[in-house]
């Protein structure tokens, strides 16, 4: 690699894998466009030799290298992953390497450093906490760590768990038995269990009780040793709800709580348990929080700026006062 300070920089790929540059550049050179738009460069190449010119031509290198290496594991990448990559790259610049979680059906690699913070905590530490707006990989992350150690046997059980709280619907007015009318609240455990693992391997881990998909309420009583313990939607569990979750946790065991304190679907009035946490729990060592903001969003880029769009409006509301203790909005 040639790297002047003046003049174009040279790129050659080593070891050259046709495909692996493929996914790099994209169909009809789709993502090298992207980063020469973002970025104010220009990028030519040819085969495994790449030229690169403008005033943020180490970083497009820097980021072009990263992308290569993660062909090793990942052989597509959408748009979007390129739009969230060049996002990350503008505001922390090129970050060393993260841990990667590898699974035997997939490979997941934490995308920016509040991501890589996260699945870092999560390894490291008892319990840990996730807070903040929807589609910033929260749940998704806090899943592939469960099964991450679960292939690796250093946890027995996978428990995912939800409050069952009614966001805008009655859950009566909804067909089938208690476990029916749950089952559209955990959906989104299911789904990131199915891609990690693969729907058949799910239901025979599900039929021998190795993962247990259920409601907060039927935490209430047990001890978990061996297990890794997933509490999704926290800001909907009240304090005491939180309370009882949190010493359930037996030898051997992790707990995560994820969350987003801006939509809690709690009657009004009622303290989230999520929020009590964080008041209770911020000087208690060994227990991270981390806090998501909208520019962690990972899901598809309008996504990003729907959710600044909210804060923004929420920022500009008065203030509304309830009784002290309770969830209220605070000037910004």
């Amino acid at each position: 690699m040639n790297t002047p300070q003046d003049g174009p920089l040279q790129w050659t790929i080593e070891p050259y894998d046709p495909n692996r540059v493929a996914a790099l550049c994209g169909q009809f050179h789709e993502h090298i466009r992207l980063i020469e738009q973002a970025l104010g460069v220009i990028i030519q190449h040819r085969e495994h030799h790449f030229l690169l010119r403008g005033s943020k031509a180490q970083t497009a290198l820097d980021l072009l290298n990263r992308l290569y290496q993660e062909s090793a594991e990942k052989s597509f990448f959408s748009a979007d992953e390129i739009h969230v990559q060049l996002r990350l790259c503008q505001e922390h610049g090129v970050e060393p390497e993260p841990r990667v979680l590898s699974m035997r059906k997939t490979t997941i690699t934490p995308r920016g450093p509040r991501q890589r913070t996260y699945v870092e905590d999560i390894l490291n530490s008892d319990i840990c906490f996730g807070i903040g707006p929807a589609g910033t990989g929260k749940t998704w992350l806090a899943v592939a760590c469960a099964v991450f150690l679960l292939e690796r046997e250093s946890i027995q059980r996978l428990l995912l768990v939800r409050p069952a709280v009614e966001a805008g619907e009655k859950l009566g007015f909804l067909p089938g038995d208690l476990t029916d009318k749950i089952n559209p609240y955990l959906r989104p455990l299911y789904d990131a269990l199915y891609e990690m693992l693969g729907f058949e391997r799910v239901g025979k881990l599900i039929e021998r009780n190795i993962i247990e998909v259920a409601p907060l309420a039927y935490m209430r009583g047990r001890t978990l040793n061996q297990s890794f313990v997933i509490l999704d939607e926290g800001q909907n569990t009240t304090p005491e709800q939180m309370k009882m979750f949190l010493t359930r946790l037996g030898r051997g065991s992790k707990a995560v709580i994820t969350g987003d304190i801006t939509q809690v679907d709690l009657p009004n009035g009622q303290l989230s348990g999520l929020r009590h946490a964080m008041e209770v729990l911020r000087d208690v060592p060994h227990i991270p929080f981390t806090f998501f903001k909208s520019q962690d969003v990972v899901r598809h880029e309008i996504v990003q700026r729907i959710v600044e769009a909210y804060d923004r409006w929420d920022a500009a509301q008065p203030t509304i006062n309830h009784r002290p203790g309770r969830n209220h909005v605070t000037p910004r």
